[in-house]
């Protein structure tokens, strides 16, 4: 600001036009222009602050060469940050936790696999490869890598709305890996550029409503399992998938439902004891398989008796075979493929890197964010060439991780060594596995994404976002995975618009007795100063908001007039904009303000701004807007901006 600091008379309470016997005596500051820098250093700062906000060279300077290269080796493979200190006293804990997840991976991942309307061997070798990639590269002690619910889901709907499962299998497992290896690319690639926040539309409403839509779809579609149907729809939305259930009420196996009511009565039982009593995680974690183990055992006693418990069959035993020759790049269902691995990878990175969060903050440990994307994407590629489809950490089972005293990665090592002997020698005993029992096990892992508490918390707190949660969730039930997903981003990005492009303004009143302005609407003891109308702008000035925001100021002006007029006061002669939310400001904003200036001066009232922060004040000076505002155009606060005016005004003999 162009002119000094002096001292004047306070008039900002709203009782005294003129300086009383207790005025006191405020010092007006300048408003300075940020120091100068080239567009390079401002592009540098930029670029550093949107794709490099947690500095991550800072720990390379003032090393030598040899120290360096040490921490590149652990910035690219976290495993080489605590190996070096890895002893037996861990590795009892690393073993204990690591028998305890595979129990639970195993069936898990052959219950998913189904899910996903891939051959269920497909889920153990998902639980063999990509943990042991996930040890070396990720950077979270606690997280369990392998197939998840929502994942499985997504990929099995939109992969069987174009090709089916069943008729055309081999395609189908085509399409599966190569949608494994888009995903991988893409989570990998988010890593390596830092643009992580793309996930972040992805909002905490938008997840609520779409697991909990997905887990009621999931929990439907095993309907099939638990009533013993042969004949089911493939559709996942609501009404086809009950219509099927009640359309076929003459496939309904009562051994079956038996069955599986008990079973699955037993794992909400286990699963209620573990979370009321967190000691007993392995009840709950041990559950499944126990309960694969018995119904294996109670079909193979019964089997000559009756054949309506339906069974998996054949297994074939051994590691992974390749699948790089059977990655599908050409032909009429690739964009298929591609757009469900973009989609699979955005969710499955969602979760997993929430997963890991949620544990590190519980053992005061950081997990990088991009890391996680490098560690996740490259295993899914990894994956995809291995007979593998999409991973990530489990909540489920890296609760189990967590509660079993899991030190390092070193878990996933163990559990992958688990699936490793499974693969390689307890194949045949799963011939007898009821499906039934891969129904229950995915009830119950499903029913936990419900989560009734958030859904409460948003209505309670952002009815918007509640709003989002609904569209998400009925979505999801009533027109399609992928869609329903979609129409809550949607909403998600029709919140954000509305932000941008109709921000908030509030008028600002003084607190008596205090230097203090704050909004009329929120403090009821703050009051209008006569002469002064004083509005607040809380956001950017941009071309999407800037005549919004010029026509609302306009509008204030004529109601304050009226107001004024109404009950004979002080008539109107500056309007105060305290600028200290405008975080930015574009050249469309710039001649908004310019405009605005103009059309006031026209009514012969003047523009005042307060505080714009350092680019914006930059901006305002090159557009040469500081000069046509004049001296008294310009204060660093709004109770300086009232003092200085009222002094100048009084020394005039203006009322």
């Amino acid at each position: 600001m162009g002119h000094g600091t002096n001292r004047v008379e306070d008039m900002s309470s709203p009782n005294n036009g003129t300086a009383g016997a207790g005025e006191t005596v405020v010092e007006i500051h300048s408003v300075c222009l940020p120091p100068k820098k080239t567009a390079f250093q401002k592009l540098k700062k930029r670029v550093a602050d949107v794709f490099f906000p947690d500095d991550p060279l800072q720990r390379f300077r003032n090393q030598t060469w040899r120290n360096r290269v040490i921490l590149g080796l652990q910035s690219l493979f976290p495993i080489f940050t605590w190996g070096s200190q890895y002893d037996l006293k861990l590795f009892r804990s690393d073993v204990v936790s690591g028998l305890t997840i595979a129990s639970l991976a195993i069936p898990q991942g052959i219950s998913y696999a189904k899910l996903a309307n891939l051959p269920p061997i497909v889920g153990l070798y998902s639980s063999f490869v990509p943990p042991l990639i996930y040890a070396v590269l990720g950077s979270s002690r606690h997280l369990a890598v392998g197939p998840v619910s929502i994942a499985s889901l997504v990929m099995g709907s939109m992969l069987s709305e174009s090709v089916s499962p069943t008729q055309d299998s081999i395609l189908y497992l085509k399409l599966a890996f190569t949608s494994t290896f888009v995903a991988g690319v893409f989570q990998a690639s988010l890593g390596l550029l830092r643009l992580g926040f793309m996930i972040d539309f992805l909002s905490k409403a938008t997840l609520v409503g779409f697991t909990a839509g997905a887990a009621v779809i999931v929990s439907l579609q095993q309907l099939k399992g638990l009533l013993g149907i042969v004949h089911f729809t493939g559709k996942m939305q609501f009404i086809p998938v009950m219509s099927s259930v009640f359309n076929h009420r003459s496939e309904w196996s009562w051994e079956t439902i038996v069955m599986g009511v008990g079973f699955l009565s037993i794992l909400l039982t286990t699963r209620h004891i573990s979370m009321r009593k967190p000691k007993l995680f392995w009840i709950s974690a041990a559950s499944p398989l126990a309960s694969v183990i018995i119904s294996t055992l109670l079909v193979y006693l019964i089997r000559s008796k009756t054949h309506a418990i339906s069974f998996i069959g054949h297994l074939p035993k051994g590691l992974n075979p390749p699948s790089l020759n059977m990655l599908y790049f050409s032909g009429a269902h690739l964009a298929l493929a591609i757009k469900t691995g973009i989609i699979t990878g955005i969710l499955s990175l969602t979760e997993g890197i929430a997963v890991g969060r949620t544990f590190a903050s519980l053992k005061n440990y950081q997990v990088n964010g991009n890391k996680e994307m490098m560690a996740i994407g490259f295993m899914n590629m990894a994956g995809s060439c291995t007979s593998c489809y999409v991973t990530t950490g489990s909540f489920s089972r890296s609760a189990v991780n967590y509660n079993a005293g899991a030190k390092t990665a070193v878990s996933n090592i163990v559990m992958a060594s688990a699936v490793l002997v499974t693969l390689l020698f307890l194949m045949p005993l799963f011939y007898y596995t009821p499906n039934v029992i891969l129904a229950a096990i995915i009830l119950t892992a499903v029913i936990g994404l419900i989560d009734y508490q958030a859904a409460y918390k948003l209505w309670k707190v952002d009815k918007f976002d509640f709003f989002t949660c609904l569209c998400s969730f009925f979505g999801v039930l009533f027109v399609s995975v992928p869609l329903g997903l979609a129409i809550a981003v949607g909403v998600s990005v029709i919140k954000i618009l509305l932000h941008v492009t109709r921000p908030n303004t509030s008028e600002f009143g003084n607190i008596p007795g205090t230097q203090i302005y704050q909004s009329l609407g929120r403090y009821r003891e703050a009051s209008r100063i006569p002469g002064f109308l004083i509005l607040a702008i809380e956001s950017p000035i941009y071309f999407a908001n800037s005549t919004y925001l010029q026509d609302r100021i306009l509008r204030w002006t004529r109601e304050e007039e009226t107001r004024i007029k109404e009950i004979n006061g002080t008539t109107l002669k500056c309007i105060i904009i305290d600028m200290t939310a405008v975080s930015a400001i574009d050249t469309s904003g710039l001649e908004a303000v310019f405009e605005l200036r103009r059309r006031l001066e026209k009514h012969s009232l003047q523009l005042v701004l307060v505080n714009p922060v350092g680019t914006v004040m930059e901006k305002l000076h090159k557009s040469k807007i500081i000069e046509s505002l004049g001296l008294s155009g310009l204060y660093l606060t709004v109770g300086e901006a009232v003092a200085d005016l009222s002094s100048t005004w009084k020394a005039h003999g203006q009322p």
